[in-house]
């Protein structure tokens, strides 16, 4: 499938990409995002604070409409677009990434169909960005460890027992999710990939910076690694259709509210069954335009059955056999910023 402005624009975090950007180029769209998006959010009142709402002249501004933003949009000027600025919308994007919950106001002003129309020359714009274009695998790579240089650690290995361990771990989840009946007030796990396996990324330091559910580490060892092997490319919805068709493996009890909150579908899930996409590939690459495009949303495996990439970033390999190692060059100390918006190497 041809990346495409359209294509963007049919992921949440394509979306979302966009209303940022469109966000830092005009103050005026910044604050009408602002102010629907608090508007919108699930957890307005709770979790989510408007600060910005709190000055005196606040209440002298009309109210905000996604009619009017959606014109505000249509009217703004849309430069060529900066490496930089692409980068800043791609990790905010990310972040704001929750799939076990209700996606934030900014993901549902930005899914409003007018709203979708209105970003469209953003999307054109941003779609030629060479940092948004990757959609294969880089040679070079980067496994990070979240530790600083005084603990140091090797990298992963046995990725054979991970798998099997994980698989386990999941039957046995789904099969008490299913015999418990566990109502709407519960929620599951609602990752779709195998955790503790040896992960790499391609760019860095863009790739400390790029993390669904970032927990907040202050300090990051990047290891350089090669690995050779077969990948499998996660480019569009139809490659990820491909592997859960080929392996799939059933989370439709304990996947069912998590994922129903998170896109509003309800029905059975299934999720690539990694054990045995492992006798086939050494490694998946989940692309940015296959993140972008696909990442949250439910992607129809056929009439009955969805699934949902979920916990992956973009531009993340997932190592399945024991093929990745360390180069022997150095490995690289990163520290995060006081302000929290980027790393420094230590």
């Amino acid at each position: 499938m041809t990346f495409n402005a359209d294509v963007l624009l049919a992921g949440p975090r394509g979306r979302r990409l966009c209303l940022e950007v469109a966000a830092e180029l005009d103050p005026d769209v910044r604050n009408a995002v602002f102010q629907l998006g608090y508007e919108l959010d699930p957890g307005r009142g709770t979790s989510v604070v408007m600060f910005g709402d709190l000055s005196k002249d606040a209440g002298s501004r009309p109210a905000a409409s996604a009619d009017a933003l959606a014109a505000l949009l249509g009217s703004m000027d849309v430069p060529d677009l900066t490496e930089d600025l692409i980068l800043d919308a791609l990790q905010r994007s990310v972040m704001s990434a929750r799939y076990w919950q209700e996606p934030d106001g900014e993901d549902v002003l930005a899914a409003i169909p007018a709203i979708r129309r209105a970003l469209q020359r953003v999307a054109e714009r941003a779609v030629v960005m060479e940092v948004l274009r990757a959609d294969s695998r880089m040679q070079r790579q980067w496994a990070i460890d979240w530790r600083g240089p005084d603990d140091p650690a090797p990298l992963g290995r046995d990725p054979e027992k991970t798998l099997a361990k994980w698989g386990r771990a999941i039957r046995a989840d789904e099969l008490t999710w299913r015999e418990s009946r566990r109502g709407p007030e519960w929620t599951g796990d609602w990752w779709s990939i195998p955790l503790g396996l040896t992960g790499t990324v391609g760019r860095i330091p863009a790739g400390l910076n790029l993390v669904e559910d970032y927990p907040g580490w202050e300090r990051a060892t990047t290891i350089p690694v090669d690995g050779a092997g077969r990948t499998f490319e996660i480019r569009s919805e139809e490659d990820w259709v491909l592997l859960c068709r080929r392996f799939p493996l059933e989370v439709s009890a304990s996947r069912r509210w998590v994922w129903l909150r998170t896109t509003g579908r309800e029905g059975r899930w299934v999720i690539p069954d990694w054990e045995l996409v492992a006798g086939e590939w050494d490694a998946v690459h989940l692309t940015v335009p296959g993140y972008l495009s696909c990442a949250g949303r439910a992607l129809a495996v056929d009439e009955r059955t969805g699934s949902v990439i979920a916990g992956w970033d973009p531009d993340r390999t997932i190592w399945l056999t024991d093929v990745v190692r360390e180069t022997g060059e150095p490995r690289q100390y990163w520290r995060r910023s006081p302000n929290g918006d980027g790393w420094f190497p230590v």
